[in-house]
């Protein structure tokens, strides 16, 4: 009970007027620039770490605190009202949340979103608290080859649940395995796929591929319809964020559903929330055709917002307590943490507890507030947020072009950085065109450098011997777990195939 003894001490010190005061800030700040598209959350930390220089070093972390979660509710923000996510973690919420905001619900998703990572953080964020022991001996768990199965599995899993086509899903799974390869091989030191450009040798920022892919191709899709659709069509962006009970019902399963799924990789150093986010979408979609939901891939599915939020903010919960506990940073923007206490002499990993429980109890209490906090923000004005859809499609989409573009060019000053995302928003354009999905993409450009690295590192480590890639309990259940998704997914694709060929027959011979 010595957690809850220094955690009651910790909100002593958190709900002080100047730390609230810090905390509101934070959250305010955090959520403004996580909205603002190719920002995001990262963003949002870098940006604001010199703002915090001049505060003594608890108000610092406890601002630090509000800006991380902000960044990840302004993150899904800017995806459901725009198709344009702050960040890559927000990329799975954005499959049905800018369909229900299409639908006139925008609000409805803005609520599910902003309860989802309410109740994915506090859940992650309270067995950080009192199970933080036992999160560090899973992480240790996990070598090279683990790194790599997980990843493999990453690709399979998502090219097979979330595509309705097995061959279209392998498909941008290769398109985006090849986009993460662009650069300088780091042992060989050989350039990959860089046309002889020195440009791209740094290969391309998966901020310049998701912009790409997710706003620049929405948007030359939508211009390529304008006429069919109407220049100036407009949506309901009335309703209340709230949900009610039906709703609820529906939307709690998968909150804990998602929730399952980000607490344990918040202490797997795979990038970041991505995984869990696809896997509790992919979860959702597969459950939602056994169930015969016709919202998924039409209307927009509650569940589809819900189970991703909540797998994103638990994530993000986790990886706070691997960053303090381990001094392991499991996403870009838990690195960006490790600077700001670096700015204050300090180093996360186990010893910070016992130098600096003064610090590590209020930064702990703070992240139970700053989540109520954000929540008492994002709720009440998630319809004034949903207004942004009330303006016209041609003002809004050049809107969100000059936005995008602005925020790829603020990450590095670079002019080539505009020409990709020109060409990846081309070919987002085609894919959708197409029926290409689009989250195979994303997963492998985010998953692709991490899967090669750890397989040449397994091979280094085994001086080339392919048996140490299912030489330990968590490779076997993980590639096994694999087999069987592909054998379901084919075994699906059969039946239906089958079904598909008697009701011709049944049908010619009527």
């Amino acid at each position: 009970m010595d957690q809850l003894t220094h955690l009651l001490e910790g909100f002593s010190v958190a709900l002080t007027p100047i730390n609230l005061l810090w905390l509101l800030i934070g959250a305010v700040l955090g959520t403004a620039v996580g909205v603002l598209p190719g920002l995001g959350s990262a963003m949002a930390v870098a940006l604001l770490l010199p703002v915090t220089f001049s505060l003594d070093p608890t108000g610092a972390f406890i601002m630090f605190a509000s800006i991380y979660f902000g960044g990840l509710f302004g993150d899904s923000t800017a995806g459901i009202l725009l198709n344009t996510p702050g960040n890559s973690s927000a990329i799975a919420t954005t499959f049905e949340g800018h369909r229900m905001a299409k639908d006139g619900r925008a609000a409805k998703a803005l609520g599910t979103s902003a309860m989802g990572a309410f109740l994915g953080g506090m859940i992650a964020t309270t067995l950080v608290v009192f199970f933080a022991p036992y999160l560090v001996k899973l992480a240790t768990l996990f070598g090279p080859a683990e790194y790599f199965a997980l990843a493999a599995f990453a690709f399979v899993a998502i090219s097979s649940v979330v595509a309705e086509s097995v061959l279209r899903g392998l498909l941008a799974l290769a398109i985006g395995l090849a986009l993460a390869m662009v650069g300088i091989d780091g042992p060989s030191g050989a350039a990959r796929f860089t046309l002889g450009l020195p440009q791209l040798f740094d290969g391309i920022s998966i901020i310049v591929i998701t912009v790409g892919l997710l706003a620049l191709g929405e948007v030359l899709h939508v211009a390529s319809r304008i006429h069919r659709d109407g220049a100036v069509t407009r949506v309901s962006a009335g309703g209340s964020p709230f949900l009610n009970w039906s709703e609820f019902r529906k939307a709690f399963p998968a909150f804990l559903r998602g929730t399952s799924f980000g607490v344990p990789f918040g202490v797997i150093p795979v990038g970041g929330s991505e995984v869990p986010t696809f896997l509790a979408y992919g979860t959702e979609k597969k459950l939602a055709q056994r169930r015969k939901d016709p919202d998924f891939g039409g209307r927009g599915a509650i569940q589809g917002v819900a189970a991703p939020e909540a797998a994103g903010n638990a994530t993000a919960g986790t990886a706070m307590g691997a960053l303090l506990a381990l001094g392991l940073p499991t996403s870009a923007t838990a690195a960006m943490m490790i600077a700001a206490f670096q700015q204050y002499g300090m180093q996360p990993g186990p010893l910070l507890f016992e130098r600096s429980a003064d610090l590590v109890w209020p930064l702990l209490a703070s992240l139970f507030v700053g989540l109520i906090i954000l929540l008492i923000i994002n709720l009440p004005f998630a319809a004034v947020w949903a207004k942004l859809l009330l303006v016209p499609k041609h003002y809004l989409y050049a809107g969100i072009t000059l936005f995008a573009m602005l925020g790829v060019y603020a990450i590095a000053s670079a002019e080539m950085d505009l020409w990709l995302v020109l060409g990846i928003g081309l070919l987002g354009f085609l894919m959708r065109r197409f029926s290409i999905p689009l989250a195979p993409v994303l997963i492998a450009a985010i998953l692709g450098p991490l899967a090669e690295t750890e397989l040449r590192r397994s091979l280094a480590v085994s001086e080339g011997d392919l048996g140490i890639l299912v030489g330990s309990p968590i490779t076997i259940t993980l590639y096994s777990l694999m087999a069987i998704a592909i054998g379901f997914t084919l075994f699906q694709a059969l039946r239906r195939r089958g079904a598909k060929k008697r009701e011709a027959v049944g049908a010619s011979r009527s």
